[in-house]
């Protein structure tokens, strides 16, 4: 079949990758080019936080979550950085002061999902033995099944993957007005396609209701004197911040999560509160240097859950709200079940029905 895919962001380019797999032709169209950084998945930290956004989050959320930790490790062997997936598990921390905090946090996750029981109390012997740096903390829990994918490499192998491929058109710097059932129209242009997902986050806002930007703000930092090696979160009463390693002595530090859909550059009050936050969690940023400062905005939907809606030769995929690449490829696995698949089953799937049912 030949698809159409409208937005090639983080969602646009799991679509791709799944699409690819089962023998498709892909058009895709983005306003941005190829290697840009207008997706909100070129500024995501990448965390698998499935246990730690319980709090806040549905079930649907940690279920969905779980699926995708399975899913990405085929993801990325496909284009070529397996190397970019980590499953170190996470940990949580917090200052004396708000030791409260953090054990109400726990509970709460303890209190949602029985999976939660797994959760570690680290004392400082124990803080030690998994990240020596954080050798300051005295109290902390580890959460083991948590890790990451390192967002900007995947961004980037998977543009270099779609380009290059046989069975893919781009259009880069292409804004689309409208998406209907087997059809996109951009540039005063109609193209016709077997079947076509928009999955163009906020782009999307005059054909699905509802949807708006959550403004989110991170820093990159080189810090050499900091030896951290796994995503590690800090509890404090007005923020949760957390900091995510990436090679090279890298970290990407975020916490904001402001409802406006302004992607102007970082505030004052924001750059003040993550440096001074991250400072307090290890001496050794003193000396970072900031590589980066990047903001951008995440759709969501009012309830903050993603969306599927389906109907003949058009399948919607929006709202993944902050928790992009922990619901990706779940939520895309099902957006293909639910219509695409029945609709158009591959053959190995055609004959396991037939057989089925007989």
């Amino acid at each position: 079949m030949h698809i159409g895919i409208a937005g090639a962001g983080l969602v646009g380019r799991v679509l791709a990758l799944n699409l690819l797999r089962l023998g498709h032709t892909l058009t895709l169209f983005d306003e941005d080019v190829a290697y840009g950084d207008k997706a909100a998945g070129m500024t995501a930290a990448g965390m698998l936080a499935v246990f730690a956004e319980l709090e806040s989050a549905e079930s649907s959320i940690f279920e969905h979550g779980k699926r995708s930790i399975k899913l990405w490790p085929d993801l990325l062997d496909q284009i070529g950085i397996s190397d970019a997936y980590q499953q170190k598990g996470s940990i949580i921390t917090a200052h004396p002061q708000d030791y409260g905090e953090l054990e109400h946090f726990i509970a709460t996750l303890q209190s949602k999902v029985k999976e939660a029981s797994q959760i570690e109390l680290l004392d400082k012997a124990g803080i030690v033995a998994l990240e020596p740096d954080l050798e300051q903390h005295s109290k902390a829990f580890f959460i083991p099944q948590e890790g990451q994918v390192d967002a900007q490499r995947f961004m980037k192998a998977s543009s270099d993957y779609l380009l290059e491929h046989s069975d893919v058109m781009w259009h880069q710097q292409t804004r689309v007005d409208v998406v209907e059932e087997g059809s996109i129209s951009y540039e005063e242009k109609k193209e016709h396609f077997d079947w076509v997902f928009d999955a163009r986050g906020l782009g999307a806002q005059t054909q699905v209701e509802n949807l708006r930007g959550v403004r989110g703000e991170v820093f990159w930092l080189d810090a050499p004197e900091v030896k951290i090696s796994r995503p590690t979160r800090m509890l404090h009463p007005r923020y949760k911040i957390y900091i995510v390693p990436r090679p090279n002595n890298r970290y990407i530090i975020g916490a904001t999560e402001i409802e406006s859909e302004d992607k102007s550059p970082m505030s004052v009050r924001s750059s003040l509160e993550l440096l001074s936050a991250v400072y307090s969690m290890h001496s050794g940023f003193a000396e970072a240097r900031i590589v980066n400062m990047v903001t951008n905005c995440r759709p969501s939907m009012k309830d903050n859950l993603p969306i599927i809606e389906q109907s003949e030769k058009l399948t919607r995929i929006n709202g993944l709200y902050r928790h992009g690449y922990l619901l990706a490829p779940a939520v895309v696995e099902e957006a293909l079940a639910k219509g695409f698949l029945e609709a158009h089953p591959p053959q190995w799937m055609g004959r396991a029905l037939e057989e089925t049912r007989i």
